[in-house]
Protein backbone atom coordinates (compact mmCIF):
# COMPACT_ATOMS: atom_id res chain seq x y z
CA UNK A 1 0.00 0.00 0.00
CA UNK A 2 1.47 2.87 -1.30
CA UNK A 3 -0.75 5.71 -0.84
CA UNK A 4 -1.25 7.35 2.30
CA UNK A 5 -4.77 8.39 1.52
CA UNK A 6 -6.09 4.47 0.73
CA UNK A 7 -4.23 3.44 3.87
CA UNK A 8 -5.99 5.66 5.95
CA UNK A 9 -9.40 4.55 4.80
CA UNK A 10 -8.54 0.90 4.26
CA UNK A 11 -7.01 0.87 7.99
CA UNK A 12 -10.06 2.80 9.48
CA UNK A 13 -12.55 0.36 7.83
CA UNK A 14 -10.68 -2.95 8.80
CA UNK A 15 -11.02 -1.58 12.42
CA UNK A 16 -14.37 -0.39 11.92
CA UNK A 17 -14.87 -4.51 10.81
CA UNK A 18 -12.92 -5.70 14.13
CA UNK A 19 -15.01 -3.71 16.36
CA UNK A 20 -18.23 -5.13 14.41
CA UNK A 21 -17.22 -8.86 15.29
CA UNK A 22 -16.00 -7.60 19.09
CA UNK A 23 -20.15 -6.68 19.16
CA UNK A 24 -20.78 -9.61 18.19
CA UNK A 25 -18.28 -11.75 20.43
CA UNK A 26 -19.04 -9.60 23.63
CA UNK A 27 -23.34 -9.78 22.74
CA UNK A 28 -23.85 -11.10 26.08
CA UNK A 29 -20.93 -9.55 28.45
CA UNK A 30 -21.02 -5.88 30.01
CA UNK A 31 -21.23 -2.28 28.51
CA UNK A 32 -17.79 -2.05 30.09
CA UNK A 33 -16.12 -5.64 28.98
CA UNK A 34 -17.49 -4.56 25.59
CA UNK A 35 -16.06 -1.14 25.84
CA UNK A 36 -12.48 -2.29 27.12
CA UNK A 37 -12.08 -4.88 24.55
CA UNK A 38 -13.38 -2.10 21.95
CA UNK A 39 -10.54 0.30 22.53
CA UNK A 40 -7.35 -2.40 23.29
CA UNK A 41 -8.54 -4.77 20.40
CA UNK A 42 -8.76 -1.75 17.93
CA UNK A 43 -5.44 0.05 19.04
CA UNK A 44 -3.63 -2.77 18.50
CA UNK A 45 -4.54 -3.70 15.57
CA UNK A 46 -3.97 0.14 14.33
CA UNK A 47 -0.28 0.22 15.36
CA UNK A 48 0.15 -3.14 14.77
CA UNK A 49 -0.96 -2.49 10.67
CA UNK A 50 1.15 1.41 11.08
CA UNK A 51 3.89 -0.28 12.07
CA UNK A 52 3.95 -2.70 9.34
CA UNK A 53 3.10 -0.01 6.37
CA UNK A 54 4.88 3.15 7.69
CA UNK A 55 7.56 1.68 10.00
CA UNK A 56 8.73 5.50 10.04
CA UNK A 57 5.85 7.10 11.42
CA UNK A 58 5.00 8.15 14.81
CA UNK A 59 1.92 7.33 16.13
CA UNK A 60 -0.24 9.60 18.41
CA UNK A 61 -3.18 7.48 19.77
CA UNK A 62 -5.89 7.91 22.53
CA UNK A 63 -5.28 4.44 23.30
CA UNK A 64 -1.33 4.41 23.60
CA UNK A 65 1.23 6.38 24.94
CA UNK A 66 2.10 9.51 24.14
CA UNK A 67 5.48 9.52 22.85
CA UNK A 68 7.37 12.68 22.76
CA UNK A 69 9.29 11.92 20.06
CA UNK A 70 6.67 12.64 17.56
CA UNK A 71 7.03 16.10 18.27
CA UNK A 72 10.18 15.82 16.05
CA UNK A 73 8.44 13.90 13.62
CA UNK A 74 7.63 14.57 10.19
CA UNK A 75 4.97 12.23 9.83
CA UNK A 76 1.93 10.96 12.71
CA UNK A 77 -0.60 9.31 12.12
CA UNK A 78 -3.37 10.38 14.48
CA UNK A 79 -5.97 8.11 15.90
CA UNK A 80 -9.19 7.42 17.89
CA UNK A 81 -9.48 3.56 17.91
CA UNK A 82 -12.52 3.81 19.05
CA UNK A 83 -14.28 6.87 19.19
CA UNK A 84 -18.02 6.65 21.27
CA UNK A 85 -17.33 3.82 23.28
CA UNK A 86 -20.90 4.40 25.51
CA UNK A 87 -22.77 4.12 21.70
CA UNK A 88 -20.68 1.06 20.71
CA UNK A 89 -21.71 -0.49 23.99
CA UNK A 90 -25.51 -0.21 23.19
CA UNK A 91 -25.86 -2.24 20.27
CA UNK A 92 -28.67 -1.17 18.47
CA UNK A 93 -26.79 2.08 18.33
CA UNK A 94 -24.75 3.48 15.15
CA UNK A 95 -23.17 6.94 15.97
CA UNK A 96 -19.86 5.65 16.62
CA UNK A 97 -16.65 5.85 14.57
CA UNK A 98 -13.09 4.90 14.26
CA UNK A 99 -10.61 8.14 13.10
CA UNK A 100 -7.30 7.46 11.32
CA UNK A 101 -5.59 10.74 10.09
CA UNK A 102 -2.05 11.68 9.28
CA UNK A 103 -0.09 15.07 9.99
CA UNK A 104 2.56 16.30 7.85
CA UNK A 105 4.74 19.37 7.71
CA UNK A 106 2.04 20.78 10.09
CA UNK A 107 -1.15 19.84 7.98
CA UNK A 108 -3.44 17.30 8.14
CA UNK A 109 -2.69 14.93 4.29
CA UNK A 110 -5.18 12.12 5.00
CA UNK A 111 -8.20 11.19 7.12
CA UNK A 112 -10.63 8.44 6.96
CA UNK A 113 -13.24 8.16 9.40
CA UNK A 114 -15.14 4.57 9.58
CA UNK A 115 -18.70 4.43 10.85
CA UNK A 116 -18.72 0.69 11.03
CA UNK A 117 -22.47 0.19 11.80
CA UNK A 118 -23.35 2.49 8.79
CA UNK A 119 -20.99 0.63 6.52
CA UNK A 120 -19.38 3.66 5.60
CA UNK A 121 -16.08 5.25 5.17
CA UNK A 122 -15.74 8.82 4.63
CA UNK A 123 -12.35 9.66 3.35
CA UNK A 124 -9.83 12.02 1.65
CA UNK A 125 -8.70 12.89 -0.91
CA UNK A 126 -12.41 12.79 -2.43
CA UNK A 127 -15.60 13.51 -0.25
CA UNK A 128 -18.87 14.56 -1.87
CA UNK A 129 -20.48 17.69 -0.69
CA UNK A 130 -23.39 17.90 1.34
CA UNK A 131 -26.91 18.21 -0.72
CA UNK A 132 -28.63 21.48 -0.18
CA UNK A 133 -29.41 22.25 3.29
CA UNK A 134 -33.25 22.85 4.93
CA UNK A 135 -33.90 27.01 5.74
CA UNK A 136 -33.76 26.21 9.60
CA UNK A 137 -30.31 25.38 10.33
CA UNK A 138 -29.54 21.48 12.48
CA UNK A 139 -26.72 21.59 15.27
CA UNK A 140 -26.15 18.26 15.86
CA UNK A 141 -25.00 18.18 19.64
CA UNK A 142 -23.95 15.27 22.27
CA UNK A 143 -27.07 13.38 23.37
CA UNK A 144 -25.24 13.02 26.76
CA UNK A 145 -23.67 16.27 27.63
CA UNK A 146 -24.73 18.82 25.21
CA UNK A 147 -22.64 22.02 25.45
CA UNK A 148 -24.38 25.28 26.33
CA UNK A 149 -22.38 27.13 23.27
CA UNK A 150 -24.26 24.78 20.92
CA UNK A 151 -27.67 25.48 22.29
CA UNK A 152 -27.25 29.26 22.07
CA UNK A 153 -25.77 29.04 18.84
CA UNK A 154 -29.44 26.82 18.10
CA UNK A 155 -31.10 29.60 19.18
CA UNK A 156 -29.97 32.68 17.83
CA UNK A 157 -29.85 30.64 14.21
CA UNK A 158 -33.42 29.15 14.58
CA UNK A 159 -32.68 26.06 14.22
CA UNK A 160 -33.12 22.96 16.04
CA UNK A 161 -30.69 20.56 17.39
CA UNK A 162 -30.14 16.94 16.48
CA UNK A 163 -28.16 14.42 19.67
CA UNK A 164 -25.77 12.32 18.77
CA UNK A 165 -23.02 9.85 19.94
CA UNK A 166 -19.17 10.29 18.74
CA UNK A 167 -17.40 13.05 17.62
CA UNK A 168 -16.82 11.42 14.79
CA UNK A 169 -20.19 10.41 13.72
CA UNK A 170 -21.71 14.02 14.77
CA UNK A 171 -19.15 15.97 12.29
CA UNK A 172 -19.64 13.11 9.85
CA UNK A 173 -23.49 14.10 9.71
CA UNK A 174 -22.61 17.64 8.27
CA UNK A 175 -20.36 15.83 5.88
CA UNK A 176 -23.28 13.74 4.76
CA UNK A 177 -25.71 16.21 4.94
CA UNK A 178 -28.25 15.32 7.88
CA UNK A 179 -26.92 18.53 10.12
CA UNK A 180 -25.29 21.68 9.10
CA UNK A 181 -23.52 23.04 12.36
CA UNK A 182 -21.52 20.82 15.01
CA UNK A 183 -19.67 23.34 17.50
CA UNK A 184 -18.12 21.95 20.57
CA UNK A 185 -16.66 23.59 23.42
CA UNK A 186 -15.39 21.65 26.87
CA UNK A 187 -12.95 19.05 26.50
CA UNK A 188 -11.62 16.94 23.35
CA UNK A 189 -8.15 15.80 22.38
CA UNK A 190 -6.51 16.26 18.92
CA UNK A 191 -7.63 12.77 17.74
CA UNK A 192 -10.91 13.20 18.88
CA UNK A 193 -10.99 15.70 15.37
CA UNK A 194 -8.07 14.93 13.34
CA UNK A 195 -9.63 12.79 10.74
CA UNK A 196 -13.30 14.19 11.02
CA UNK A 197 -11.31 17.71 10.34
CA UNK A 198 -9.48 16.55 7.18
CA UNK A 199 -12.42 14.94 6.06
CA UNK A 200 -14.61 17.99 5.93
CA UNK A 201 -12.40 19.69 4.98
CA UNK A 202 -12.26 17.80 1.53
CA UNK A 203 -15.92 18.39 1.45
CA UNK A 204 -15.76 22.02 1.15
CA UNK A 205 -16.66 22.61 4.87
CA UNK A 206 -15.98 24.91 7.03
CA UNK A 207 -13.86 23.63 10.18
CA UNK A 208 -11.48 26.57 12.75
CA UNK A 209 -11.82 26.60 16.62
CA UNK A 210 -14.79 28.47 17.94
CA UNK A 211 -13.10 31.40 17.92
CA UNK A 212 -12.23 31.62 14.56
CA UNK A 213 -8.41 30.63 14.85
CA UNK A 214 -6.53 27.89 12.77
CA UNK A 215 -6.71 23.93 14.23
CA UNK A 216 -3.16 22.69 14.63
CA UNK A 217 -2.04 19.36 15.42
CA UNK A 218 0.87 17.34 16.59
CA UNK A 219 1.14 20.16 19.50
CA UNK A 220 3.09 19.06 22.83
CA UNK A 221 -0.28 19.19 24.64
CA UNK A 222 -3.12 17.13 22.75
CA UNK A 223 -5.64 18.97 24.34
CA UNK A 224 -7.88 20.77 21.85
CA UNK A 225 -11.03 21.76 23.70
CA UNK A 226 -12.91 23.15 21.11
CA UNK A 227 -14.16 22.47 17.89
CA UNK A 228 -16.35 24.15 14.75
CA UNK A 229 -17.06 22.01 11.67
CA UNK A 230 -20.51 23.58 8.90
CA UNK A 231 -21.63 24.53 6.17
CA UNK A 232 -19.52 27.60 4.45
CA UNK A 233 -22.49 29.24 4.88
CA UNK A 234 -23.19 29.06 8.58
CA UNK A 235 -19.61 30.23 9.60
CA UNK A 236 -20.13 33.78 10.23
CA UNK A 237 -22.89 33.77 11.94
CA UNK A 238 -21.62 30.98 14.18
CA UNK A 239 -18.39 32.80 14.81
CA UNK A 240 -19.60 36.16 15.82
CA UNK A 241 -21.85 34.18 18.83
CA UNK A 242 -18.63 31.65 19.60
CA UNK A 243 -15.75 34.30 19.58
Amino acid sequence: MTNDQHLAADLATQAGHLLLEIRRELAEATANERRAAGDKRSHEFLLSALTTHRPGDAVLSEEGVDDPARLAAERVWIVDPLDGTREFAEPDRTDWAVHVALWQAGELVAGAVALPAQGLTPATPSVSAPPPAPRAPRVVVSRTRPPAIAVNVCDHLGGTLMEMGSAGAKAMAVVQGLADVYVHAGGQYEWDSAAPVAVARAAGLHTSRIDGSPLSYNRPDPLLPDLLICRPEHADAVLALTR
